[in-house]
């Protein structure tokens, strides 16, 4: 199912990078459209350093979309677990060299996507140095993406809005790549630090309503603690338009799978991890202990969503691995490219 349609993936996370690495099979007109907002862990200490943009999802993105041998992404994915370099990771200080040598974090992603042969294109929604906030339900204010979901759980609160700081422009590379796609997909990831920490950036919103392209959002298959506790689909929906208003989202993309445990007894599962039984087991427990649920659409939910003339897509779009529940990247890149 090749396609030479141009196809711009707006999110950030592992939920992103999962798409991405099943996408490129099918198309190298790939644009990855990536937040700039992480301030934890490795990259949160090269920004505070350096003063570059955060380089984790940048890499990330990256690495699902280069066609290089399997050592070679081991050694960019490599942290660190001793001495003074320990919890930094090898591609982020790869990034981040090139940054110096080349001038800039742009001018680095596109070196290093030359040498890891990428398919496609990945960008930083903006060049500068952005802070992301959350105002709390209870009034109070969350500075910094990597302490929201710990506040929020230690506040016993939920959020109410999300805002990005200082001033925070476009990256002009970016605006241009969704005017002229032929799809944009926003998502799979967090909803507040992963889509709309990319979704409020300025011009983001008005040129996603003035594209010709068809627009996806393609729902979470879980809950997240400290960020969606309790939505549904339609919440996530719901907090969109909050943020951004109307007009950017044309086709809700949603998993129908239920995750039970009992179901493998009495279907059969094409999904070989789920054959097994074990790795469906371990991840049920593994996002109960979390109080992550899962995210289906009930009737309510579609009828409700089918009156703002937005259609719905329902696939089996579950994939299980280690204990984590994924989107299966293959099935997920059929379902958009099928329906553009």
């Amino acid at each position: 199912m090749q396609t030479n349609k141009k196809i711009v993936i707006i999110g950030g996370g592992t939920g992103q990078a999962v798409f991405l690495r099943g996408l490129k099979n099918y198309t190298e007109n790939i644009t990855a459209v990536v937040a700039v907002t992480d301030n934890g862990s490795s990259s949160g200490m090269l920004r505070e350093d350096l003063g570059m943009l955060p380089p984790g999802d940048i890499r990330s993105c990256i690495l699902a979309l280069a066609d290089t041998e399997p050592t070679m992404q081991d050694v960019f994915q490599y942290r660190f677990d001793r001495g003074r370099l320990q919890g930094q990771c090898l591609g982020n200080l790869f990034i981040a060299a090139m940054s110096e040598i080349f001038g800039s974090t742009e001018q680095a992603i596109a070196k290093i996507s030359e040498f890891l042969a990428v398919k496609g294109k990945v960008l930083p929604v903006s060049l500068d140095d952005l802070q992301l906030s959350v105002k709390l339900k209870n009034g109070k204010i969350v500075t910094g993406e990597s302490g929201i979901k710990l506040e929020v759980i230690k506040q016993k609160t939920a959020i109410d809005t999300l805002f990005v700081e200082p001033n925070p422009k476009p990256y002009h590379a970016v605006l241009d790549e969704i005017y002229k796609a032929d799809a944009v997909v926003i998502g799979p990831g967090s909803l507040y630090t992963s889509v709309l920490a990319n979704l409020v950036i300025p011009k983001i919103a008005d040129v996603l309503r003035e594209t010709k392209a068809k627009k996806f959002y393609v729902a979470n298959l879980m809950s997240q603690p400290g960020e969606t506790d309790g939505y549904e689909i339609i919440d996530y929906l719901d907090v969109i338009k909050k943020h951004v208003g109307d007009g950017i989202i044309d086709t809700v993309v949603a998993n129908h799978y239920v995750i039970d445990a009992n179901i493998l007894k009495e279907q059969r599962v094409d999904d070989e991890f789920l054959k097994t039984g074990s790795a469906l087991t371990e991840a049920i427990d593994n996002y109960g202990i979390q109080d992550s649920t899962q995210l289906l659409l009930d009737d309510k939910q579609k009828k409700e969503i089918k009156t703002r003339g937005i259609e719905i897509v329902e696939e089996n779009l579950i994939e299980i691995k280690k204990g984590y529940i994924r989107h299966n990247a293959q099935k997920l890149s059929e379902t958009i490219l099928n329906n553009i």
